[in-house]
């Protein structure tokens, strides 16, 4: 019967002292066939446990019918017949497997990295932008800044509190601690947050567990009813009311009727009134009834009173007034007297409307 001899060399930081012979016999005596090679190999198994997994580069058969093992980097084992070198050769073959997921680039060298902070998509995701593999998409895409900058890596950790996160140019509210809600302002109810009069005030429509300080953004008079908005982001506050963004306010104003035609084009033409001359963007009849009649009107001005001055100049004082849109949100159906917090969708539209 034949022998095969395998021999595991010196390798690298491999021990010399730990090289090991393994001896397994070949079924038949003239010739070492493929089987006998397989199964001289996996005797092997059992000897390298604590070193290296077997791995096989060449088998060759020598006269002698000794054949040497030799290391390379490839595993599982399998031979294969080379036909005039008499040989047993190696297939790379390494089974199914799933490809490596390739190395993600580098991602602290922007100045707003923060070892500590939250993820960007996680973030995003938190935020109500979408969910959290469509936010990474939208990141790859590079559809998402941060401070200004383009993002397109994942893995990016930021600092919710010191950075603005934009998605296709609208910015993502971030910062927990800012606060935004509309309040439906009944008739009757001063734009204060206290009254040294002891007037109803929009104090007293709050939750008495909210413990931040928001403030109104803007003033109704007090006969005025509809759309408040409060928030504690004095930045946001100070850009809705400032008259170099012109945010549009629409309200729904009742006056006597019927109304003679033409007012409309004088109001919006401009009326001179004692602080200059204001006007409306657009007048629109929404309803009439016998003896009344409801228009929908909206003014970018914030001046004082400003609806019932106007409608008093052309001679139709107003009966009653509602505001039903500032910017981009809208009273809708929310119940007078209520107030709730913006949506993140409303929010990031609120934000962009003066460019923020």
């Amino acid at each position: 019967m034949e022998t095969l001899a395998v021999k595991t060399p010196d390798r690298g930081n491999l021990d010399p002292a730990r090289n090991v012979m393994a001896w397994a016999l070949a079924p038949q005596p003239e010739a070492v066939n493929l089987a006998a090679k397989l199964q001289a190999v996996e005797s092997l198994k059992p000897v390298h446990q604590g070193l290296h997994a077997p791995r096989v580069a060449t088998v060759r058969v020598l006269p002698s019918g000794i054949g040497e093992r030799r290391i390379a980097p490839i595993v599982p084992v399998k031979l294969s017949r080379m036909s005039a070198a008499n040989e047993y050769r190696v297939n790379n073959y390494s089974g199914p497997h799933r490809p490596r997921r390739p190395r993600n680039a580098p991602v602290d060298h922007f100045d707003f990295y923060d070892h500590d902070g939250v993820r960007l998509q996680k973030l995003m995701a938190q935020a109500g932008v979408a969910s959290r593999r469509v936010c990474e998409e939208m990141i790859t895409e590079g559809r998402v800044t941060v401070n200004g900058e383009v993002v397109t890596e994942l893995g990016v950790r930021v600092n919710p509190a010191d950075v603005i996160v934009q998605v296709d140019g609208m910015t993502v509210q971030t910062n927990e601690k800012l606060i935004y809600m509309a309040f439906n302002k009944p008739a009757g109810v001063v734009s204060t947050m206290e009254d040294p009069d002891g007037r109803p005030c929009i104090k007293d429509f709050l939750r008495d567990s909210m413990n931040e300080r928001v403030f109104h953004v803007g003033r109704l008079d007090v006969e005025t009813e509809g759309l408040l908005l409060l928030t504690n982001d004095g930045e946001l506050a100070n850009r809705l009311t400032h008259p170099s963004y012109e945010v549009p306010k629409t309200y729904l104003v009742q006056v006597r009727g019927p109304v003679e035609s033409g007012i409309g084009a004088e109001l919006k033409k401009g009326i001179r009134l004692e602080d200059g001359v204001s006007r409306v963007d657009s007048f629109k009849l929404v309803d009439s009834a016998p003896g009344h009649v409801l228009i929908e009107v909206t003014i970018h001005s914030g001046k004082n009173r400003i609806v019932r001055r106007l409608f008093e100049a052309v001679g139709y004082p107003v009966e009653k007034l509602v505001r039903v849109q500032m910017g981009p949100i809208r009273i809708g159906s929310q119940k007078q007297g209520t107030v709730r917090n913006l949506s993140k969708v409303e929010i990031g539209h609120l934000l962009a409307s003066v460019e923020m």
